[in-house]
Parts: structure tokens; sequence; C-alpha cells
């Protein structure tokens, strides 16, 4: 699942970074956070790693 925009891109990298004991869960905050809980190791590996050329800063619906 690719990331839609590059804030989206940024909380998956957090997360990630938490789930692989790089950074501590308690810096996590907001998206990352609820993206640490709710997705696995994999997932959060595809999101980050997306391209972001040609992505918004942030999601619209």
């Amino acid at each position: 699942m690719p990331a839609q925009s590059k804030s989206q891109q940024k909380a998956a990298g957090a997360a990630l970074s938490a789930k692989r004991g790089d950074t501590k869960v308690s810096d996590l905050q907001g998206a990352s956070k609820s993206m640490y809980e709710t997705m696995s190791e994999k997932q959060l590996d595809e999101m980050a790693s997306t391209e972001r050329k040609g992505k918004p800063e942030h999601k619209t619906d």
C-alpha cells in the first residue's frame, strides 16, 4: 500500500523506526503511533519506501 502524501510517508517511516527498535515508541505521536499499533513491519516498509516525487504534502479527500 503506497503512501498518498509526504506526511503519510514520514509518519510510516517514524513508525517503522520504532517497530525496528531504532527509536522509542514513547516518542511517537498522532498518525505514526496509530500506524505503529495497527500495521505490520512489512506494511510500514512498503508505505515508507514510496517515491516522494509528485506527492502532495498532505492528503486531501
